[in-house]
């Protein structure tokens, strides 16, 4: 962001809420040569129990022409809080979605999913 604001080339940047989600958005690599963003906001629901599973995500890439805007991120793991899936099913789609957007294999993006523990058991995948 610069002194003037917001950039206007980001949907969401600048906006409070969901409304502005308008995909996972991205910029010109700046030179960096590993990334790596983390966070503990991730919800979805259990496929068979319906309840609230909750996650710490960690995602990893190599970029090579561009990188992952977080504000976009952060909306695009919010989409998942009413959605059933498995949290090893939710580890792949995360990672072909990443590499999808930042035109690059999936072999460079790395997804852990941590689920907090429910009912005793702590789940870890990663894809």
């Amino acid at each position: 962001m610069d002194e003037a604001g917001p950039r206007d080339d980001f949907v969401a940047l600048g906006h409070p809420g969901t409304a502005q989600y308008a995909g996972l958005e991205t910029f010109e690599n700046p030179g960096i040569s590993h990334v790596e963003m983390t966070s503990d906001e991730l919800v979805t629901l259990g496929p068979v129990n319906q309840q609230p599973d909750m996650y710490t995500v960690t995602i990893e890439y190599t970029p090579t022409q561009l990188c992952l805007e977080s504000k976009s991120l952060k909306l695009y793991l919010m989409q998942f809080r009413n959605e059933q899936i498995f949290c090893e099913e939710l580890a792949v789609r995360i990672r072909d979605d990443i590499a999808g957007a930042l035109a690059i294999d999936a072999a460079a993006v790395r997804v852990v999913l941590t689920q907090k523990a429910r009912g005793g058991i702590t789940i870890t995948a990663r894809a």
